[in-house]
């Protein structure tokens, strides 16, 4: 249960340094460059600590679409992206993919 927990924490920040890249103006924000860095590390350490016990196919489709889901919603959220339905309805499939992945995996 702790690795499921750790991959999702892991995709959370995920989320963090994708929206800290865009923050951060190509590394031109020093303080947006240093947290999206950060965000790197932890993100990539914890789907590193995860994978030690999930399977890696299953933990890094979970991390990535965590961080796709977020990252979307976050484009919508605070750069005016598109609301379009048929772009939220996509991003749900990715919510279900998700959900459904781990459904079916192994109980660690």
């Amino acid at each position: 249960m702790i690795y499921w927990f750790i991959l999702m924490i892991a995709g959370l920040f995920e989320i963090l340094w994708a929206t800290g890249l865009k923050y951060s103006e190509g590394f031109r924000d020093p303080l947006w460059s240093v947290i999206t860095v950060i965000g790197m590390i932890i993100s990539m350490g914890g789907l590193a600590f995860a994978v030690k016990q999930l399977p890696i196919g299953t933990a890094y489709a979970v991390w990535t679409g965590i961080g796709a889901v977020g990252t979307a919603i976050a484009g919508i959220i605070f750069f005016q992206e598109s609301r379009d339905p048929w772009r939220i309805f996509f991003v749900v499939l990715i919510i279900v993919g998700i959900a459904g992945l781990k459904y079916v995996s192994p109980k660690v």
